[in-house]
């Protein structure tokens, strides 16, 4: 079996209206991307919280997954109808063969050696080395595959860093795999957090790939504290923050991982820019003596320790 894929650009006032009609002619799918990709046109959406999003690129390219026997002609006058267009765009049309989807998929992803004793593994895949302490994860909705630099630029602070016994803070969990690799990596409890169900979902799926256990790991949506690294119900005190988001996020949630964290712990963000880690060191400069500890491609893993009073 295959499919046809069509492809064709259009202006941004037209995407929406456009890519209903094709849904409705009977489309599998429709992808809108950026008509100005990989030249200097390129709009990126992308941003932080704080930045107000654009709502879609000035000049899109829609492509639309078809039925092989369906009638591109009547399509793309469908598309020139509802748009109100005067004469029909230039469109290109491939074909789609059958492929083994979920083969092509895993393939996309190897084992990553984060140092001499740590690996992250997908969970099909064979271990490199039994020996090591081994990430098993499942790439999902979450992020966090390893294969992200400031994934590793965090993991390999964890393995240098983490001593056992210490409790552990993942704020931004993702797919879990800070979280995950703490608990293996020695420490006595952690808590991983995020703001997104899909992320405690696959979280809680790759914990229980990795055998953790549920009494030292934990994930939630929603964390509370009492006094500073202390948290409620009579939970050790946290000593150990890790958090690879972004920049934005990072300095605004400055107080709250702060008062997570019992004075003299140590504290690891990621998920910056090299252009924007002063503007981190600044917001957690009253608390923490911070600095640029390693470096990854453009990205940056800010570390620090609390100090017992606050310059501020």
């Amino acid at each position: 079996m295959s499919w046809l894929s069509l492809t064709f650009r259009t202006e941004s006032i037209h995407v929406d209206l456009v890519s209903d009609r094709l849904l409705a002619l009977g489309a599998l799918s429709v992808d809108v991307h950026d008509a100005g990709e990989g030249t200097e046109q390129e709009q990126p959406l992308f941003g932080e919280p704080g930045t107000p999003p654009m709502k879609v690129w000035e000049q899109a390219e829609i492509t639309a997954l078809l039925e092989e026997n369906c009638d591109i002609d009547a399509i793309m006058q469908a598309v020139v109808d509802v748009a109100e267009l005067a004469v029909q765009p230039p469109y290109n049309l491939t074909q789609v063969k059958e492929r083994d989807w979920v083969r092509l998929t895993q393939s996309q992803f190897e084992p990553i050696q984060v140092s001499q004793r740590l690996w992250v593994v997908p969970s099909w895949h064979e271990l490199p080395d039994p020996a090591a302490i081994n990430l098993r994860l499942d790439p999902g909705l979450a992020f966090g595959t390893g294969s992200h630099p400031t994934t590793r630029l965090c993991l390999a602070w964890l393995d240098a860093n983490l001593q056992t016994g210490e409790k552990v803070l993942d704020y931004g969990c993702g797919s879990g795999i800070l979280a995950i690799a703490a608990l293996k990596l020695g420490a006595h409890g952690v808590i991983g957090i995020d703001i997104d169900p899909n992320a405690i979902t696959a979280s809680l799926a790759n914990a229980q790939i990795n055998d953790c256990d549920p009494d030292r790991l934990q994930f939630s949506t929603e964390f509370s504290l009492s006094n500073d690294g202390e948290a409620e119900a009579g939970r050790p005190p946290i000593t150990v923050v890790v958090a690879n988001i972004l920049a934005n996020p990072l300095i605004v949630l400055a107080p709250i991982l702060t008062h997570a964290l019992q004075p003299g712990g140590r504290i690891a963000l990621s998920g910056i820019l090299e252009a924007q880690a002063d503007e981190v060191l600044q917001a957690y400069e009253p608390w923490f003596s911070m600095q640029i500890s390693a470096s990854e491609q453009g990205w940056v893993l800010l570390t620090g320790k609390k100090r017992a009073v606050c310059l501020a």
